[in-house]
This record gives structure tokens, C-alpha cells and sequence, in this order.
């Protein structure tokens, strides 16, 4: 890794309902490589990076631990320079494992308190002890001769309660969902004691969700895109086709030819540019300072309204299609 005198890449932030400030690029750590994710978080931070996005199902807390240690211990920051979010996994849904769950997260990432906790899904499964498997993933015995998830009975309000009680302990700043609909977010916000401050959603020129971000604006609820770029998440995991990349779109290619600039950087602008946060994941050093370098240029109307224009909406990570075809149960959240 490079030394730690390289220049630091300042990166705007949205501002919060609480006035607080939210880095609107981050490094995401879905399926972030395991050995090389401590290196990785050190470089990340020393590049600029102030915003990471975890969770309890990604399996890797403790390696983003490890990379966040050693960038507060080499000095390329301070820990109040960084915004590390978490979520709440499926299993913990019932109130009294919310706390349990919001703490192994913590000691996993070696923090006293995290900037943001989120519900990962609407979708509450019967719970897994720690010491049975963590993280519990989806199925609730890999072993069983049918395996499936098991489904139980939790009103959301219930789950957000814990949640409530989790910021109010001073065990995170600020508290948020993840996968909502507009109908379901209008639940929330008409029972809730502490309104979400963050509603991440999967977010790109194929799934605009002009209607949801529109929505959570007027809510004063700030968006986080998750898979920015689309399809290339999915791809290795058959999920989604070649043909539905849309960096190889001709409208992102063409605007990122007259830029100068890569096609997911055009893509990540546009999210930006929308009054979004974007969370790319990438292992690539190199890739590590394109994502960051969306802030020296602007699209035009046109261009924003043309890209606006590619909505399929194409959804590729939607419970209602892989939980059946992978975890044998049909569970549909999205209309």
C-alpha cells in the first residue's frame, strides 16, 4: 500500500434532518474480499474515504475492524472524520435480540458507537444463536434435507422500537431502514418515536426510483443508492445478464465519452447529482480513486434527464425472485 503522505480527497456530504453529515460516497462491503479487506480499508481511508457500509450478513466486520484500527492508529484520521454504518440482520427482528446483534456488530468493528444503524430487509426469520452460526445467513438449518428460510411473525414497529431504544442508549448516532416501499415507509414514520434519518435502496440508471427518492426528500430522509453501477454485482451470482449492464448502455457511454470519464463514473455522478449517497464496492486500488473523483464536473440537464430515461426498472436484488430460486421460500417485499 502507498504511504500514508498521499493527498486526501475531499468528499461533500449531505446534511442530515439532525444536522449531521453524511458522506454522500462510500465503499461498500458486500462481498468484499476477506484476506485483503483490512489493506483495503486502510488505502480506502488514506484515499479519502469517510463512509463505510457494513453489515452483519457480509461476513467481514471483523476485517473492517482490523483496516479501521489500523487507519486510526497510522493517523489518517480521526475516528470523528469517519461515518460507519451496520445493519440489523433478519434473525434479530424480535426486540430482544436487537441490542445482542447491534453489539457483536460493534466489538466485531472494534467501535464504541456507530454513525448509523440500519434494518437490512423487511423480513423478519425465526432467530439463530450466536454460537449456532453467525452470520446466520438466510436458511435457518443449511442442514435440513429441504433447507428454507423460516419466517416468522414480527411487526416491523416492533423491530423499530428496539431500534429507538438502541439510539437512545448512545450505541448509535442515528438509526435507519433499508428496503422499503413508499407505503411501507409511511408506516414507519406515522408510529415512530425517532424518524429514520437514512433509507438505503438499490439505486441506478435501470431502477431509478424517482417516486421513493422524491418521497424520502420531501421526508427529509437522505438516500443511500446501494449497487450504483447495477448489474456487475450481480452478474457472478447469476442474477443478472451481460445485457443488462448499463455501463455498457450507449447513453452512459456517450456522456462518459464527452466527459472524459469512465461510464460508472457517469453513473455514480448522476447519484450524486440527484442528492443521493452512493456506495461502490471495489477491490481495486485504481478503482478506489475513479469512484472518488466525481466532483470537478457536472452533467447537463439534458444529460441527467437522458439518463433518468434509461428506467426499466430493472430490480436485481429483490427477495420475491432469488429467495425462492436460492433459499427455497417465496418472499415477496416490492409490489
Amino acid at each position: 500500500m502507498s504511504s500514508p503522505a498521499a493527498a486526501v480527497c475531499p468528499v461533500p456530504a449531505l446534511t442530515l434532518a439532525d444536522g449531521g453529515h453524511f458522506p454522500s460516497v462510500g465503499l461498500g462491503m458486500w462481498k468484499m474480499p476477506k484476506p485483503e479487506l483490512p489493506g483495503l480499508v486502510r488505502e480506502a481511508i488514506r484515499l479519502g474515504y469517510r463512509h463505510l457500509d457494513c453489515a452483519c450478513d457480509y461476513g467481514n466486520e471483523p476485517e473492517v475492524g482490523a483496516g479501521l484500527t489500523a487507519a486510526l492508529r497510522d493517523g489518517l484520521c480521526r475516528r470523528d472524520e469517519l461515518w460507519v454504518s451496520s445493519k440489523l440482520w433478519n434473525t434479530y427482528h424480535e426486540p430482544k435480540y436487537v441490542r445482542a446483534a447491534c453489539e457483536r456488530s460493534l466489538r466485531d468493528l472494534k467501535l464504541e458507537v456507530l454513525d448509523l444503524y440500519l434494518v437490512h430487509f423487511p423480513i423478519a426469520l425465526a432467530y439463530v444463536p450466536f454460537e449456532v452460526r453467525y452470520p446466520p445467513e438466510w436458511f435457518h438449518d443449511p442442514q435440513a434435507k429441504q433447507p428454507a428460510m423460516q419466517p416468522i411473525a414480527v411487526p416491523y414497529a416492533d423491530t423499530w422500537g428496539a431500534m429507538e431504544e438502541l439510539q437512545r442508549a448512545g450505541l448509535v448516532k442515528r438509526i435507519g431502514v433499508c428496503n422499503l416501499n413508499v407505503s411501507a415507509l409511511r408506516e414507519v414514520l406515522a408510529s415512530c418515536s425517532i424518524r429514520p434519518a437514512v433509507h438505503q435502496i438499490e439505486l441506478h440508471p435501470y431502477l431509478t426510483q424517482s417516486r421513493l427518492v422524491r418521497y424520502c426528500a420531501q421526508e427529509n430522509i437522505a438516500v443511500t443508492a446501494f449497487s450504483p453501477l447495477g448489474a456487475p454485482s450481480y452478474l457472478a451470482l447469476g442474477m443478472a445478464s451481460p445485457a443488462e449492464n448499463v455501463l455498457t448502455d450507449p447513453v452512459l457511454t456517450r456522456i462518459a465519452t464527452a466527459h472524459g470519464r469512465t461510464p460508472a463514473q457517469i453513473a455514480l455522478r448522476w447519484g450524486v447529482q440527484r442528492g443521493c449517497a452512493v456506495i461502490p464496492k471495489t477491490a481495486s486500488p485504481a478503482r478506489l480513486t475513479e469512484n472518488l473523483a466525481l466532483f470537478d464536473f457536472l452533467l447537463s440537464a439534458a444529460e441527467m434527464s437522458a439518463i433518468d430515461g434509461l428506467d426499466r426498472p430493472r430490480r436485481f436484488n429483490d427477495p420475491g425472485h432469488f429467495g425462492e430460486k436460492a433459499f427455497n421460500t417465496f418472499y415477496p417485499i416490492f409490489d
